[in-house]
């Protein structure tokens, strides 16, 4: 029996202002990836594509483990945009052939009067074909469960990137400042000739 879950979740996040201003950070959303799960769980394929190694998620009776291969891009006005591109559930065959996810989401920049945000949203479907006993289950409850899991899991993400967003950009502004005061430190300094 295909049974389908549903679940979505918008974020907000107020920028304080910094010497760089945040597109310039959010140009490079593979540091995004970081501000959304522990860089343990996060392999990098390709510039825009990562494996992400959930943890594992317990419904009902039944554990598994998701791998989601995501792409995340940024859009030339900023918006970041996420993609779930495959989806393999460890260790658990028969759900793993029987099991679609798909995971959809953004962040832009939005400006209004001297106030930056970040604004999002995600929205996350899974289709599975549910294995005797589940399958006996009422609809309504395999549904309220799976959609509650669904939620808990955007939430837990959405936690995460309230928490580690802004640390991280105040991060790489501290960096940039301190590269760019050692490149015009190091262009002052005399050339030395070897003797």
């Amino acid at each position: 029996m295909a049974t389908q879950f549903t679940a979505s979740q918008t974020v907000k996040i107020n920028v304080p202002p910094q010497p760089i201003p945040i597109q310039y950070y959010l140009r490079q959303p593979q540091r995004l990836v970081n501000a959304l799960a522990d860089s343990s769980r996060i392999h990098q394929l390709s510039e825009e594509v990562f494996r992400l190694k959930m943890r594992p998620l317990t419904f009902l009776a039944l554990s598994i483990q998701p791998t989601v291969d995501l792409r995340i891009w940024a859009e030339s006005n900023g918006t970041i945009n996420l993609r779930s591109l495959g989806c393999k559930i460890l260790g658990f065959e028969y759900i793993n052939q029987r099991f679609a996810l798909n995971l959809q989401g953004h962040l832009s920049l939005h400006q209004l009067n001297s106030v930056t945000s970040l604004q999002g949203r995600a929205d996350l479907e899974v289709k599975v074909d549910l294995p005797p006993p589940f399958s006996f289950t009422p609809k309504a409850i395999l549904e309220a469960t799976g959609n509650g899991l669904l939620k808990s899991v955007l939430i837990t993400v959405k936690q995460r990137l309230l928490n580690q967003l802004l640390t991280d950009y105040r991060c790489w502004v501290t960096s940039q400042m301190s590269e760019n005061a050692l490149n015009n430190d190091s262009a002052e300094l005399p050339i030395l000739n070897p003797e």
